[in-house]
Parts: structure tokens; sequence; C-alpha cells
């Protein structure tokens, strides 16, 4: 395994206590997922500066220019009723988007199911993945420009550095969103997964509106989103109240009035 080029420590309770820095890996998500089984694995987070085959949902690959961005993945070990997607895809846009709101004063929306949005353009992408472990990828963009993001024919994404006029170092911005997936996963595990939930939810900003629900099947629904909860999204349609589990639902989008 390629050897971290520094370490960092962040005064956390449990995520971030120990961060490696790589200048270059394939995939952090990668990493952390093969990362060794030992006492200090869980709550380890993978930095990369540079990553060449990061991953995003059904395997799209993602790559920003060196140092442009805050690539991290982190190792957790959480109990089993937490161990669904939608439960830890939740915490870690709702932790991200706290930091964001602490570093450029902007609260992004959380786009179903993993991105977050500020001005309508993607910021940040989440990626979950489960195996012999759970690892929590996030892909948070930094300091790009538009042009870099035109030239790289992404006009519809943004970083912190379009939303708040500067640029931003990787050290701290990486401590900022440490601490919030600490925070965040510490509330879960302490039993307070309402507020998540609630947070969850206010994110996603679609309560009330009427949606079109795709699911991964294919399938479609339409209707009124009545609540968002991690139980199933309840959806008012024209032929009752439905409630759908959110692993079955690929997206839900707002439909124009």
């Amino acid at each position: 395994m390629t050897t971290p080029a520094e370490e960092w420590h962040f005064p956390t309770a449990a995520i971030g206590r120990r961060v490696l820095v790589f200048n270059e890996l394939a995939s952090t998500n990668a990493v952390a997922a093969d990362w060794p089984a030992d006492d200090e694995a869980d709550g380890l987070v993978v930095v990369a500066r540079d990553q060449t085959a990061g991953r995003g949902r059904f395997g799209r690959v993602w790559r920003s220019r060196p140092g442009s961005s805050l690539l991290l993945s982190v190792i957790v070990c959480p109990p089993a009723d937490l161990r669904r997607p939608v439960v830890l895809t939740a915490w870690a846009a709702v932790a991200v988007a706290g930091a964001v709101r602490e570093l450029v004063g902007v609260s992004p929306r959380i786009k179903w199911p993993n991105d977050l949005l500020a001005g309508g353009k993607k910021g940040c992408g989440i990626l979950i993945e489960q195996g012999r472990r759970t690892v929590a990828g996030v892909g948070l963009n930094l300091n790009q420009s538009a042009d870099e993001f035109a030239a790289a024919g992404l006009p519809e994404a943004t970083s912190l550095r379009m939303l708040g006029g500067r640029e931003y170092d990787l050290k701290a911005a990486a401590g900022v969103v440490v601490r919030h997936l600490d925070a965040v996963y510490g509330r879960l595990v302490a039993g307070d997964r309402w507020a998540v939930e609630a947070a969850w939810a206010a994110g996603l900003g679609l309560v009330g509106r009427d949606v079109t629900v795709e699911f991964t099947d294919g399938a479609t629904a339409r209707g009124t989103l009545r609540a968002a909860r991690f139980g199933g999204l309840e959806v008012e349609t024209e032929n009752g109240l439905r409630v759908f589990v959110p692993e079955t639902v690929g997206h839900v989008r707002e439909v124009p009035r």
C-alpha cells in the first residue's frame, strides 16, 4: 500500500482523530475498504490530494485537478440498525451541508440521493459502500473555477471558491468537514436519529411539493410528498397515501407547477 505523505489529527470524539493524507490514490474508498482490521480502523479518514479513479454511483469515474477538491473516505463501524444506505447517506449529507454553511455561509440543498447543490449546481457527491466494513466517501469541490468546470464539460458544477469568492486550504476545510461528520455520527449512535432525519428532510426541501418518484426498477409514481423519513417516503397520490422504502428509490424530482 502507498505510504501516506502526512498524517493529521483532529480533536474529535470518533471520526478524524487520525487522518492519513496521500498525494495520489486511485480511490480513497478503495483504500478505506481494504484497510487492515485493527483497533484504530473505526473512524479512520483517508484523504487524497489527487484521485485517479474516484468512483461515483453506478461505477462512474470522477476526476478533478490535484488539490482542487477535498477527497476523503471515512471508515465507520455503525450498529446494525444504522447500517442502512438511507441513514448513512443522510448522515454524510447533513454533516457536509453543515460544513459548507460554516465555510461559505450558504445552505446547500440535498439532491436525492447523494449530492449537495448550491445555487442549483452540484458541489459535493457522497458514496456509501458496505462490504466487510462501511465506508463513506465524500468529494467536495473546493477551488475550481467556472472556466475549469466548463472546460471539463461540467457547467452544472460549483465549488466553495465560486460560492465564497476565495481559495480554501485543504487541511482547514477537511477539519471542518470531519468535525461535522463526527458530530452528526455521534448523534446517530447516541440514539438521536430523529434530529438527523429532520435535518435530512429539511435539506431535501421537497416536503409539501409535487414530485415524481423514480424507483431503481424503472417504475415511477407521482404525487405530493407528505413526509420524508428513514422508515419511508409518504406520497399522496391520486389513489391515496403510499409509503415507499427509501432504498428502492433512485430519484425524487420536483414537478414544476
